[in-house]
């Protein structure tokens, strides 16, 4: 006998799952560059996704593109709403982007990230999109479950 929302081990549903919340992150966060660029008129590129030394908020464009990364968050918290669907989860998937965006930004600067400002904001951002999400989540979790059939009488 099956328990009421038991798990199951699936790899390719987690795979899939992870894909889609890492694609939807950098289109989200290319999206909201390009919304913020567009508003603030400064030139778009990929260092302001990846390059850590970009987040300098003593200057215009690095408060800019520190909105984008909070923006995002917000969008993260959506998609593992609609994607993850389950609040015990929302923190695997929320710091599972974070580190693999850590490793993309790696890998793009070929240094590890060393700015302070880079760091807090993938801290914020990442416990912003984990506890959004988890929230969302839970909301659609305690919804009560409607029962048809059943005797009203008893």
């Amino acid at each position: 006998m099956a328990s009421f929302r038991s798990y199951v081990w699936d790899p390719i549903l987690i795979i899939a799952q992870m894909l889609s919340m890492q694609t939807i992150f950098y289109v989200s966060l290319g999206f909201w560059l390009i919304i913020v660029d567009k508003i603030s008129n400064t030139n778009k590129s990929l260092d302001q996704m990846f390059n850590h030394s970009s987040l300098d908020i003593s200057s215009g464009s690095g408060k800019i593109i520190l909105v984008a990364f909070m923006l995002n968050s917000l969008t993260g918290a959506i998609s593992l709403w609609l994607i993850i669907r389950r609040s015990k989860q929302c923190w695997d998937f929320a710091i599972t982007v974070h580190i693999i965006h850590l490793l993309s930004c790696w890998i793009y600067n070929v240094r590890f990230p060393s700015t302070m400002t880079w760091w807090l904001t993938n801290i914020v951002c990442a416990s912003l999109m984990t506890v959004l999400g988890e929230y969302l989540c839970m909301r659609s979790e305690m919804k009560a479950i409607p029962v048809a059939g059943g005797r009203a009488d008893l």
